[in-house]
């Protein structure tokens, strides 16, 4: 019989080898792409991001999180406001607005969480609405409808370059410790609640309160991207925190994988070629959005990323199948 164990090195080499190939892409970008590509990476990026700490609420955690946008949308703003009106440290912001989206998680979680699935969920964009509004018309402080143009950013990423650089390092970062926290015993918690809530609390499992840290977790993280959306684009504008951008993230989710963790990474490239591509030929840029989410739902309901990985596994256990039945009749000659 083939020993299992042998395996076993060569699909973490590859993976090594593919991560790191990855990288050096990412880090070559703006020296071999034009400044506008070089910002719809940086975009990528961005989006990228806030959709996998939606993820981490909703693939691994299980929450209804239909309104994820407003978090990420109160970070963007939370910076965006921090550099514009104080005489403080405009790096302050990239602290101050993922801070003040935990806060607001926070205290939206513990108004939801005493509900589940769907109830949640509404309850949810509900509040996110309300705070939406209060961005939306509040002209002397947010600038209402008009958003906020012109944020002087740190010098230091003030080209679109360094921006790219900044939000490169910042996505790395914080992927990373989003990964551990899910290989940690708190995210293997996390699923068990997300798989079945009741066993989990038969057993001693505080279920709200994880999934109330999950929510917290998800919040802080969305509130990074909103801040490195104000570090590539120096723009904020209440359509960021609209319920129809969380949808979009929900999307990115369930388009990559949302059983995988870089399934949203995946998921928010193609919306974003999809919106700045295809809107180049058609205004009906959403349609054809719409007719690949229903191909994947009907044809791929793992997604994307989540397909390729069953896919390679399944040739994976072909090729050690094939070895074991060749060395079956290689001792039977015998």
């Amino acid at each position: 019989m083939v020993d299992r164990g042998s395996m076993g090195p060569a699909p973490n080499r590859k993976r090594l080898l593919i991560l790191v190939a990855a990288l050096v892409l990412l880090f070559l970008f703006p020296t071999v792409l034009p400044r506008f590509y070089v910002y719809m990476a940086a975009i990528v990026l961005v989006y990228g991001l806030a959709a996998t700490s939606l993820n981490l609420a909703l693939g691994f955690g299980g929450l209804y999180q239909f309104h994820h946008a407003v978090f990420y949308g109160v970070g963007a703003y939370g910076a965006a406001l921090l550099m514009m009106k104080t005489g403080l440290s405009p790096w302050l912001g990239f602290v101050v607005g993922p801070l003040v989206a935990t806060l607001l998680g926070l205290v939206m979680g513990l108004i939801c969480i005493r509900l589940s699935k769907l109830y949640f969920g509404m309850l949810q964009i509900s509040l996110g609405s309300l705070v939406w509004a209060i961005v939306y018309r509040w002209y002397s402080f947010t600038g209402g409808d008009d958003g906020i143009h012109g944020v002087p950013v740190p010098d230091l990423i003030s080209s679109s370059s360094n921006a790219y650089y900044f939000t490169l390092i910042v996505t790395l970062v914080s992927m990373y410790v989003m990964h551990r926290i899910l290989k940690a015993p708190f995210g293997s918690v996390l699923q068990g609640i997300r798989d079945n809530p009741v066993r989990s609390e038969m057993i001693g499992v505080n279920v709200r309160r994880h999934q109330l840290m999950a929510l917290v977790i998800a919040s802080f993280f969305a509130g990074v991207a909103g801040s490195l959306f104000v570090a590539v684009d120096s723009t904020v504008f209440p359509d960021m925190l609209f319920w129809t951008l969380s949808m979009e993230m929900v999307i990115m989710c369930l388009l990559g994988g949302w059983l995988t963790f870089m399934g949203p990474m995946l998921g928010a490239a193609v919306i974003v070629a999809l919106r700045t591509f295809v809107s180049t030929y058609t205004v009906y840029w959403a349609l054809v959005l719409g007719i690949i989410m229903m191909l994947v739902i009907f044809f791929l309901p793992e997604g994307v990323l989540g397909w390729l990985i069953q896919l390679s596994r399944g040739k994976g256990r072909t090729k050690a199948e094939e070895g074991d039945a060749r060395e079956d009749v290689s001792q039977g000659d015998r």
